[in-house]
C-alpha cells in the first residue's frame, strides 16, 4: 500500500485519484430514514476531505445521516480510496460499505477512523487497510503512504463546497475534546486532553464556510478551561460577524459556562442565539454517580432560566437510566420538567449507553448489567441494553412511549404556552419557535424528525426495544450481490454472548485488556 508517486514528477503527469468520504450512520428508528433537518449535522466528511490535494484528487462526500443508507452501486465502485467515519455504534455500517466497495473494486483502499475504530483497534486492523487512531490530520500521513506526498493537501482546511447537506447553517470547530471526564462519554474513554485551535485557523474555517445566516460551533466544549482563548475567540467572532460573514451563532458548552453571568453577556453581544448543554438529569445524586460534577454547581432550573433571560435559547438532552432508576422515578422527573415553564423542554431523550471503552462500560461489564446477545448496533440510545430495575416488559412499554412523551402531551402543550408568555419579550421569533418545536418533537417524534422515510411503506419485523431480541436493520441484508468473502461483514458485532459474557469480538479487539481510566473527581470538578 505504499506505491508513492515520486515528488520529482510534474503534477501534470501524476494520475488523478478518486476519493469517497462517508459519514456512516445507523438510525435509531431502524428504518432507512433521511434526517435532513436534524441539528447538528455531521461535518467529519468535509473536514477529512480537506486532507486531499484538490488538483490531484476528485473528492466526493456522502452523509448517511441526511441522505439515508449509501447503496448506490456505481458510486461505491467509483473511488480509489474510501474514507469512513462514524459513531461507535455505527462500526458495522463501516463494514457494510467496505464489503460493497471491495466487491465493486477489489483494488480500493479503505481508510477508517473515528470513535468506532479507536474503540476496536485490533478488530479494525483486520478489516481496513488503514485504521486511524489519532486526529483527522492523520489522514494526510495515510495519503502520503498510499499515493505519495503530492496527493496530500499542504494545508488541511474543511471542504465546505462538498457539504451538500449544509444549507443555511454551517459548522466550524474551534476546540477539540473536553476538560471534563463524564464516565459515560467516549472522550473520557479515549483520555485525550482538551485542545484549542489557533485563532488564524478558526478565521480560515469561518471564511471557508462562506457567508451563512447561521454558524454552529460544533466543539465538544466551546467554553473549555482556557478563559483567555475563549475571550479571544469571542472577539474574533464579533469581528467576523461585523464584517457580514454570518448573522448569528450557536455552540455546545458544558454547564460551568453558566456559572458566570459575564459569559452569557459576551455570548449575547457577539450574536449568540442558541446554546446546547448536556443537562442529562435534574437529579444531582445521579449526576454525581456519572462524574458529571460540572452540572451540580448551579441548580439546573436557575441555570436554564438565566440563559433564557439573557436572550439565548437553551437546548439540552435528557438521559434516562432505567438500570439505576425506577420508571416511577423517571416519570416524576418528566412531570417536573413539563410542569416547569421557566425552562425549555428537552431537545431529545436517550437511555444511558455503556459506550465501548468508557469507565461506565467497564463498570457495566463488571456488574454484568449488559443484557445477553447485545449487539454493538443496539447501543443507539433507544434500545434497552441493560438490566432494568422494573420488569423488562414494563420498561419496554415505557420506552415505546417516552420517545414522544406519551401521557404527557397535555402537559407539554400547557408548558409551551406558559413558556411563550414568560419569554416572548426576551427571545426572538426564531428562538421561540425552537422552544415550540421541541414540544412538537416530543409529542410526534418520528413525524417531526424524519423528513423522508425511505422505508416507511415496507413491512418489517416489529421492534422489541430489547437488545437480546431486537431484529437487525434492513441494511444488514446486502442491497446488491456482495462477494462471498465479505459475508462476515454483514453479521453484527456482538458485545455480549448468549450468557451475558463479553463476546469473542471484544476479547479479540483488545478492548478488555485496557485499564479503565481512573478519575480523580477533585481534579476534574471544575475543569
Amino acid at each position: 500500500m505504499s506505491a508513492s508517486a515520486p515528488d520529482q514528477i510534474p503534477r501534470s503527469f501524476v494520475p488523478r485519484r478518486r476519493v469517497l468520504v462517508v459519514n456512516c450512520y445507523f438510525d435509531y428508528s431502524r428504518e432507512p430514514i433521511r434526517r435532513t433537518t436534524k441539528i447538528p449535522q455531521a461535518v467529519g466528511p468535509i473536514y477529512l476531505a480537506g486532507a486531499f490535494a484538490t488538483e490531484l484528487c476528485e473528492v466526493r462526500c456522502y452523509n448517511e445521516l441526511s441522505s439515508g443508507p449509501l447503496e448506490d452501486e456505481p458510486l461505491l465502485g467509483w473511488p480509489d480510496m474510501l474514507v469512513l467515519t462514524g459513531l461507535t455504534h455505527c462500526f458495522d455500517r463501516m463494514l457494510h460499505l467496505t464489503g460493497y466497495a471491495r466487491t465493486k473494486n477489489p483494488k480500493v483502499i479503505v481508510v477508517a477512523g473515528g470513535p468506532a475504530v479507536r474503540a476496536l483497534p485490533l478488530l479494525s486492523e483486520k478489516v481496513f487497510d488503514y485504521s486511524c487512531l489519532g486526529d483527522i490530520e492523520e489522514l494526510r500521513e495515510v495519503i502520503t503512504d498510499a499515493w505519495g506526498d503530492a496527493y496530500a493537501a499542504e494545508q488541511m482546511l474543511p471542504r465546505f463546497d462538498l457539504g451538500y447537506w449544509l444549507k443555511l447553517m454551517s459548522y466550524v470547530e474551534t476546540t477539540r475534546y473536553c476538560n471534563f471526564h463524564c464516565s459515560f462519554c467516549s472522550l473520557t474513554g479515549e483520555g485525550r486532553a482538551y485542545q484549542t485551535y489557533d485563532l488564524e485557523n478558526i478565521r480560515q474555517q469561518i471564511v471557508a464556510a462562506g457567508k451563512k445566516r447561521k454558524l454552529f460551533f460544533l466543539d465538544n466544549n466551546f467554553y473549555g478551561n482556557d478563559r483567555d482563548h475563549f475571550r479571544r475567540r469571542i472577539d474574533l467572532i464579533k469581528e467576523l460577524r461585523a464584517a457580514g460573514q454570518f448573522r448569528n451563532w450557536a455552540a455546545l458548552v458544558t454547564n460551568d459556562f453558566f456559572n458566570k453571568q459575564e459569559n452569557l453577556t459576551l455570548a449575547k453581544e457577539s450574536g449568540c442565539e442558541l446554546l446546547f448543554s448536556g443537562v442529562e438529569s435534574f437529579d444531582s445524586n445521579w449526576l454525581r454517580t456519572f462524574n458529571k460534577l460540572q452540572n451540580t454547581s448551579v441548580p439546573q432550573v436557575e441555570m436554564i432560566s438565566r440563559c433564557l433571560n439573557a436572550g439565548i435559547i437553551f437546548c439540552y438532552g435528557l438521559m434516562l437510566d432505567l438500570s439505576t432508576r425506577t420508571i416511577a422515578d423517571v416519570q416524576l422527573e418528566l412531570k417536573f420538567i413539563t410542569g416547569t415553564p421557566e425552562i425549555t423542554l428537552p431537545a431529545f431523550v436517550t437511555l444511558s449507553i455503556p459506550i465501548l471503552g468508557t469507565p461506565y462500560f467497564y463498570e457495566c461489564l463488571a456488574n454484568r448489567s449488559i443484557l445477553p446477545d447485545t449487539k454493538l448496533r443496539d447501543m443507539d440510545g433507544i434500545t434497552i441494553v441493560q438490566k432494568t430495575l422494573d420488569p423488562i416488559d414494563q420498561a419496554v412499554e415505557f420506552v415505546r412511549g417516552v420517545e414522544h412523551f406519551r401521557g404527557l402531551r397535555s402537559r407539554v402543550l400547557k408548558h409551551s404556552i406558559k413558556f411563550f408568555n414568560l419569554y416572548r419579550s426576551k427571545l426572538n421569533p426564531l428562538q421561540l419557535s425552537i422552544g415550540f418545536e421541541q414540544g412538537l418533537l416530543l409529542s410526534a417524534h418520528t413525524l417531526m424528525t424524519s423528513t423522508t422515510a425511505l422505508g416507511w411503506m415496507k413491512k418489517g419485523r416489529a421492534r422489541t426495544y430489547v437488545s437480546t431480541t431486537e431484529p437487525l436493520d434492513q441494511t444488514y441484508t446486502p442491497a446488491f450481490r456482495v462477494d462471498s468473502r465479505f459475508e462476515n461483514y454483514f453479521r453484527p458485532t456482538m458485545v455480549t454472548d448468549k450468557s451475558g459474557n463479553p463476546a469473542e469480538e471484544l476479547i479479540e479487539s483488545g478492548l478488555l485488556k485496557r485499564e479503565p481510566l481512573r478519575i480523580d473527581q477533585r481534579a476534574v470538578a471544575f475543569g
